[in-house]
């Protein structure tokens, strides 16, 4: 099999990578992780006005009908900046969860924005007791003249703080963790009853926990058909851990050749500590994991876009599960090779190793898919 990009997806990567070379140093990345909005507008004009946040839609929605593949280049290039603009929440999870459960009309309404950029989507599918389970949902949309009153929480919604549309899970039916009975609800923000409690998170991105107090919406606030929803969030859940999965590549990438150039700079006894056998043992070691993972984040973006199957299934929590323990991996033995430079906060390190933290507890953690991937052995499709 022929895993080499083609001419298009490689200008594409190209771009990508020069952009972020260009513009998103690390010293910029602090600055703009204090700001109110979280990260630069400035930069994700940019990637409006490149048409990288139109790849993945279809092109009579203002996009450029991009594949996994696409995204996996996009992806990684962001990953290698540590960039904080929420283009998994909004571009792929947001947009795509619209694009699959949402009517023509409501596609024709949000989508191009969210293809220019304009529009700023966030999701909120995880509760506080839903450990990583999507279909432990408490959140409760009831049914009135008028359409629905939301009341529940949702939990750590990345890129909530700024977003200009809120897209939540809540339970039309059936009981706590059943998979029957959910619904997704497209929200404005500012509507009443709807309160956004603004923190960081530990990798310097921010989000919010999203309260809805009887929120009233209107029945076109409905995405898809009532208590249907459970198969459409695992599905475009899939296809954003495809692109964590890519965009874990470029963090790590980012890691091992920060952590060579210290082994190389830094001297003890008279030598450079990288001449240390145990040291370049250590190195190996990281970028053994690093090609495992690669490996699987090319396959996971190769499967992202097709129908649903027990096979498609395996290889997202495969690939999550290989991504999330490398991950771990690279950024402890980074820390440990580093010493105690490794955890200050105003080298860069720490940060790449923080994001890796974060991106395996992102849709399930490494333990979670080895689970989700060994109930799936004996499945038939």
């Amino acid at each position: 099999m022929d895993f080499a990009l083609t001419e298009e997806q490689q200008m594409l990567q190209d771009t990508v990578a020069r952009l972020v070379r260009g513009e998103y140093s690390f010293e910029k990345r602090l600055g703009y992780s204090e700001t109110e909005l979280g990260f630069s507008a400035e930069f994700w004009q940019h990637l409006s006005e490149l048409g990288l946040t139109a790849v993945p839609f279809d092109e009579e929605l203002g996009g450029f009908g991009g594949t996994g593949v696409e995204v996996q280049s996009v992806m990684t290039e962001l990953g290698r900046g540590l960039c904080l603009e929420p283009y998994l929440q909004s571009v792929i999870l947001g947009g795509g969860l619209i694009a699959h459960a949402g009517t023509a009309a409501q596609q024709e309404h949000w989508l191009p924005g969210v293809a220019s950029g304009e529009l700023k989507v966030a999701v909120g599918l995880q509760e506080p007791q839903s450990y990583y389970n999507l279909n432990d949902v408490q959140t409760r949309a009831e049914k009135t003249d008028a359409g629905y009153t939301l009341s529940g929480r949702k939990a750590v919604v990345i890129g909530g703080h700024c977003a200009d549309l809120l897209i939540v899970s809540a339970r039309t039916s059936g009981d706590e963790r059943d998979a029957g009975g959910l619904s997704l609800f497209a929200l404005d923000p500012a509507t009443a009853g709807v309160e956004r409690r603004n923190y960081p998170t530990m990798d310097g991105a921010k989000g919010c926990d999203v309260v809805l107090n009887n929120v009233q919406v209107g029945a076109e606030a409905l995405l898809g058909d009532e208590g249907q929803a459970s198969a459409i969030i695992e599905y475009q859940s899939g296809r954003a851990i495809a692109a964590l999965c890519a965009e874990a590549v470029g963090v790590m990438e980012e890691a091992i050749a920060m952590t060579l150039d210290y082994l190389k700079a830094r001297k003890q006894f008279g030598v450079p500590i990288g001449q240390f056998q145990v040291l370049q043992h250590r190195m190996v070691d990281m970028s053994s994991e690093l090609e495992q993972a690669r490996s699987m984040a090319i396959l996971s973006a190769s499967v992202a876009n097709n129908e649903q199957s027990t096979e498609r299934k395996r290889i997202l929590a495969a690939a999550k599960n290989v991504i999330g323990r490398a991950g771990q991996f690279i950024a402890e033995n980074g820390i440990q090779s580093h010493g105690g430079i490794g955890m200050t906060w105003e080298y860069s390190f720490a940060h790449y190793a923080k994001r890796l933290i974060m991106i395996n507890h992102q849709l399930g953690d490494d333990d979670h898919h080895l689970e989700q991937f060994a109930g799936l052995l004996h499945v038939e499709e």
